[in-house]
């Protein structure tokens, strides 16, 4: 077997012949692109990719931008799903049951972020190089996909919970009870142990030749899977989840646009009766109850339109669910059925893998602009964030001028004592302090 290589030096191009029929036994031709050009490239990666560097400043734009989008998803989905978190523990009125299986989302969400974004973060930076051992490229293949996997299951779950608010109204407090959400979410934070850790750590997920590969090449941590694998992780990990989801969020949708239609003809129903009553002189109590029953209707319609609104958070949810995990499902189980007949460039598996991580990052974007109640609260937790930031910096600039001060005049030491007991009694109070201008202290209040 011949592979050509073009290598760039300078302004001069050259080509290069590689021969491996004398390299067969040593190495495995069958494993993937990437580790293909990997071992191929190995002894003048440096030098080739050093002179691309320096010579071309449009591919220096391409890696910066690339590394400031990565930087911008993993903060993103830290700071986004932590914020939810904290938000849900401070508002009482948002401790409701479907809020439990958001918070337990972020969770993992946050979770994808600080341990697959950014393991994968250092994969890019290092031009494919992986530095953290033989060992610790199995945790991170196994956190990626159990991680990953739970943030998906989390939001089937959803789904199934919103679809017993709307769908069943009356029966929810009895079909969603605190036992059955701990037995879910117990479920869904286990069952992804099962396509992750046991058959990534007992050699199941890959082939003999990829794990050969792996234990002649530590610093290439690529994940590489046998059909077998392919099918049943990603079957449980998206597949089955996106079907339930589909399934349940098309049955909200119908029972929905049911019940607006009922809800509309009993108002049209009840009007008629109220004229009816009085054409026919039927006594004023009567026509009284008749009205207070007339006046429940607009309780119900804000209760539908709740309701409907839930059910469309869900399914823009679950559109953005599917625009970011479809295209990597899609590439994965391709490629794993078609082995080397479908050969796959770094630029497109680093887009697909960033693209699903993405989703991670999306969801709190979701609740805080949809959701009206996690607006507020976002709004709070975010405003006395500021708050108690701003006071720790007051404070901290009462005991710089205090400390400047202390020799010059007792009248100084005075008047910083003030400052700082004024501070303190500010942020107890939750206002922006001003030690230069103490009667801003009292504009807020």
């Amino acid at each position: 077997m011949r592979v050509d290589i073009d290598i760039v030096l300078s302004d001069t191009p050259q080509n290069l012949t590689l021969d491996f029929r004398d390299l067969s036994t040593s190495m495995y031709l069958t494993d993937s692109y990437v580790n293909k050009s990997l071992e191929i490239n190995e002894t003048i990666n440096d030098l080739v990719y050093s002179n691309q560097f320096e010579d071309d400043p449009i591919i220096v734009f391409f890696i910066i931008l690339k590394c400031i989008t990565m930087l911008f998803i993993i903060l993103a989905a830290i700071f986004g799903n932590l914020l939810v978190i904290v938000s849900v523990m401070r508002h009482r009125k948002l401790r409701v049951i479907t809020n439990y299986f958001v918070v337990s989302l972020a969770l993992a969400d946050m979770l994808v972020a600080i341990w697959a974004m950014c393991f994968n973060f250092s994969v890019e930076i290092t031009n494919g190089q992986w530095l953290f051992g033989y060992f610790m490229c199995d945790v991170w293949n196994s956190l990626d996909v159990y991680f990953s996997s739970a943030s998906i299951l989390h939001l089937c779950c959803i789904s199934v919970d919103r679809y017993y608010a709307i769908v069943q109204p009356l029966d929810y407090p009895l079909i969603m009870t605190t036992s059955k959400l701990g037995i879910m979410l117990a479920v869904v934070w286990c069952s992804p142990a099962l396509v992750s850790f046991l058959p990534i750590f007992m050699g199941w997920y890959t082939t003999l030749e990829h794990l050969d590969f792996r234990k002649r090449h530590p610093k290439v941590c690529s994940f590489t899977v046998n059909r077998v694998y392919a099918v049943i992780s990603s079957s449980v990990s998206f597949w089955i989840p996106g079907v339930i989801m589909l399934y349940m969020y098309y049955r909200i949708y119908v029972e929905a646009d049911r019940q607006e239609r009922m809800l509309y003809r009993s108002k049209v129903a009840a009007l008629l009766l109220d004229k009816h009553l009085q054409i026919n002189g039927i006594s004023v109590g009567d026509v009284m109850r008749e009205r207070q029953s007339i006046q429940m209707q607009p309780m119900a319609s804000n209760k539908m339109k709740r309701e409907r609104k839930a059910a469309r958070t869900l399914g823009i949810i679950m559109s953005a669910f599917l625009a970011c995990w479809l295209p990597f499902f899609l590439w994965y189980i391709i490629t794993a059925l078609c082995g080397e007949s479908c050969p796959s460039p770094p630029p497109v598996v680093a887009a697909v893998f960033w693209v699903g991580y993405f989703n991670s990052a999306l969801n709190p974007l979701i609740y805080a602009y949809f959701n009206r109640d996690f607006r507020a609260a976002f709004r709070k937790t975010l405003d006395s964030c500021c708050r108690s930031i701003c006071g720790n910096f007051g404070r901290r600039y009462c005991h710089q001028m205090h400390r400047r001060d202390h020799h010059s005049n007792a009248s100084s030491d005075i008047h910083m004592n003030n400052c700082i007991k004024s501070t303190s009694a500010d942020v107890l109070r939750a206002h922006q302090p001003s030690c230069s201008r103490p009667e801003d202290i009292n504009i807020g209040s």
